[in-house]
């Protein structure tokens, strides 16, 4: 019996194994501390839940188009308009099974065999994979950490060729929690209509950023930038909705089009209660994503603080996201292999920098409570202080 090539070419995602590695441990009563976590610890709002629930017992259980239901769709284009100043018809909007299943759905529709895609580094591990699946060939183009990681545009600049099929960014970034400058945007803008390729831009963090930072979306430079650019979104970060697995994209009608295609021979339409939920959170009161967004910001301030003293170790301060990038290459350890001593040794888990093509640094996430975040960082502290 064979597995595919296609398959066998990719690596499994490193965040999820980690995560799951802590969540077995805590199991057994072991006292871990996790920092590998990609999702908020707040619970999904209450009237997002009720709006499930009221879907539920109202009989809407049912099939909705494979590109999600005409309310939701309708509510995406409000709030791209809203937030945006994006114009979408109903034809550009698909909604999918959370903002990876879109990110992959769109990597579906524009690359072919043997295509490249640029991918900006360090770079959320699932970006390289998707691409191989497709049969594309991710180039991978490295920021530079003395620029808060900031993408370098003359490397950038000379990684596109014939076959450069598309872009992704991503702003504010996991892992760095880092965010393209209008300049870099227009930059990469210029370059994508020049060479006539995509831009896929996954704005899943949007809303988690701090210190007053305004972003800028890069399909709103001009109508020649939109027709080239693919948005991907979802509700799981901004409302903490996680499990409910719903994302969208806003793309070229033909792109759309191809997407919802492909969307009805693979998964059909995403959870129909969760679709309910999502057009809940779309179009109301969004006092939610505040409170979560401040709360979020009090955390990166006190985990950045005690990252910044911890001797021989650096640490960007991130704009937005919920993750801190600290550089650990001092202490003589690779980092899958750093990581896995923290777990064992310090009952702490991070997620190793190689997963982000950075070898010299760890992920940790601060979407946890303030106390657990702290008690976590002693035991970080005094297991580095013994290398």
């Amino acid at each position: 019996m064979k597995v595919s090539r296609r398959l066998q070419r990719i690596s499994p995602s490193l965040t999820l194994a980690v995560t799951n590695k802590a969540k077995a441990l805590k199991k057994q009563g072991v006292d871990v501390i996790s920092f590998a976590a990609g999702e908020p610890d707040f619970e999904t709002p209450a009237h997002i839940r009720e709006a499930a629930i009221k879907a539920i017992e109202g009989g809407k259980n049912r099939y909705t188009p494979a590109r999600g239901m005409p309310e939701l769709i309708e509510a995406v284009r409000e709030k791209f308009r809203r937030e945006n100043s994006l114009s979408y018809a109903a034809s550009e909007i698909v909604v999918s099974c959370g903002a990876k299943h879109s990110l992959y759905n769109a990597m579906a529709a524009i690359v072919d065999e043997g295509d490249e895609v640029i991918i900006p580094s360090p770079y959320w591990v699932t970006y390289p994979e998707q691409v191989k699946l497709c049969g594309g060939i991710p180039v991978i183009v490295p920021g530079h950490e003395r620029d808060d990681f900031r993408l370098d545009l003359d490397a950038l600049a000379k990684a596109v060729t014939s076959r450069t099929a598309a872009i992704v960014i991503s702003s504010p970034c996991n892992p760095t929690g880092g965010v393209f400058p209008c300049q870099d945007l227009e930059k990469i803008a210029e370059l994508a209509v020049e060479h006539d390729f995509y831009i896929v831009s996954d704005d899943i963090y949007e809303h988690l950023v701090y210190d007053g930072f305004k972003l800028f979306p890069i399909a709103s430079l001009s109508e020649e930038v939109k027709r080239r650019t693919i948005v991907v979104n979802g509700v799981s970060k901004a409302y903490a909705m996680t499990g409910w697995r719903i994302g969208y994209l806003a793309a070229p009608e033909p792109v759309a089009k191809a997407i919802s295609s492909f969307q009805s021979h693979t998964t059909s339409n995403p959870t129909t209660a969760a679709q309910y939920a999502a057009e809940a959170a779309l179009r109301s009161d969004q006092d939610c994503v505040e409170r979560m967004r401040q709360a979020f910001q009090a955390r990166r301030d006190a985990v950045h603080r005690r990252l910044a003293g911890i001797p021989g170790l650096t640490c960007v301060r991130p704009t937005g996201a919920f993750y801190a990038f600290p550089n650990v290459s001092s202490f003589g350890k690779p980092s899958g292999e750093l990581a896995e001593d923290l777990l064992e040794k310090a009952r702490i888990a991070v997620v190793p920098g190689s997963a982000f093509g950075w070898d010299s640094h760890v992920r940790m996430s601060f979407a946890d409570s303030l106390p657990v975040l702290l008690a976590g960082l002693d035991r970080f502290e005094e297991y580095l202080s013994r290398l």
